[in-house]
């Protein structure tokens, strides 16, 4: 139990001041209605070892978003293309961008909470004809809680993705998109003359799923460089193990934080578990003798290979409460 403290204050070092974000869609009035609402946390790394300029709603070239208006609420990530730095355009401003302007989108009520297809849709071609040229490409994943009919809407393109937990088993999972290894579907905006040469998947290619919600359900959305170094047997044991925290009670002889993911409405108990999530995931990127999910779809494609795979890292951590 020591060790997980530890972990929380070497995490609290280079997260918690802006690398990892709390965030609740709950308004402290919705307890007393019988409709849905999310509760969120939100970690992530840069997959440089060095510590950058904090910027809320980015890590690295991954970005994301939580928000909600009126009977929404909705979260996003975005992973953007680092082979654009080889032509001198940041890779992580298109994904940024994209976020922000969904999440803009959003607080204008400018977006159908049944379609979040159309809410990406929106926010590419509002980047498309920005007077200022944003380009670049990028993967995207949005879930929608329309808490009129408690029921999650998701648009996903490419390999950043989502999960859904409820009793200790995923109900559902996101479609990973390829158009061969490691190349995903992406949203793209080339430089003139480049557009032939780059591929670049409309918003409409986005694979689109809704489902009825429960109280207690976990839901993960995170962008590949999760998905890419947690095994899923490792992942599920993260969203539905018993958690026991110490953190400096451990000082004082008090007892621990001991909690269950599924069902927890604490936005600060959240915030370990994703903590947890995103600091294995890290970890386990740069481990040289790990076998991980990226190594074992290489093997599959015919390249021999070991290891994690170094990559920025976001995971949202949501409760369904009701």
């Amino acid at each position: 139990m020591h060790s997980l403290w530890l972990t929380g204050r070497l995490l609290s070092r280079a997260i918690w001041n802006g690398f990892a974000n709390i965030s609740s869609a709950a308004d402290p009035n919705i307890n007393r209605k019988s409709e849905p609402y999310l509760v969120s946390a939100v970690c992530g790394f840069s997959k440089e070892r060095k510590i950058q300029r904090l910027i809320k709603g980015q890590f690295g070239d991954d970005a994301w978003f939580t928000t909600r208006y009126k009977s929404a609420d909705v979260l996003g990530v975005a992973d953007g293309v680092g082979g654009w730095r080889a032509y001198g355009i940041d890779p992580g401003e298109f994904s940024m961008h994209l976020m922000k302007t969904c999440e803009r989108l959003i607080k204008l009520g400018r977006f159908t909470p049944s379609n979040p297809s159309e809410l990406l849709a929106r926010s590419y071609y509002e980047l498309l004809h920005h007077k200022k040229s944003i380009l670049g490409s990028s993967t995207a994943c949005v879930v929608v809680l329309n808490r009129e009919n408690s029921t999650l809407y998701t648009a996903n393109i490419g390999d950043s993705g989502y999960m859904v937990v409820r009793g200790g088993r995923v109900i559902h999972r996101s479609e990973e998109q390829q158009h061969y290894f490691n190349t995903p579907f992406q949203l793209s905006l080339p430089p003139p003359g480049y557009q032939a040469d780059v591929l670049s998947d409309q918003p409409d290619s986005a694979i689109t799923e809704n489902f009825p919600v429960e109280d207690g359900d976990v839901i993960l959305v995170a962008t590949d460089g999760v998905f890419d170094n947690l095994p899923h047997n490792l992942l599920i044991n993260e969203l539905t193990k018993v958690c026991n925290y110490l953190l400096k009670e451990i000082w004082t002889n008090k007892p621990g934080i001991v909690f269950q993911v599924q069902g927890e409405r604490n936005a600060s108990r959240l915030q370990m578990v994703a903590n947890s999530i995103a600091w294995m995931a890290r970890n386990l990127s740069y481990d040289e003798t790990f076998i991980s999910p990226f190594a074992e779809s290489a093997f599959a494609n015919g390249i021999n290979t070991i290891g994690g795979k170094p990559d920025d890292i976001t995971v949202i951590l949501a409760t369904v409460a009701i």
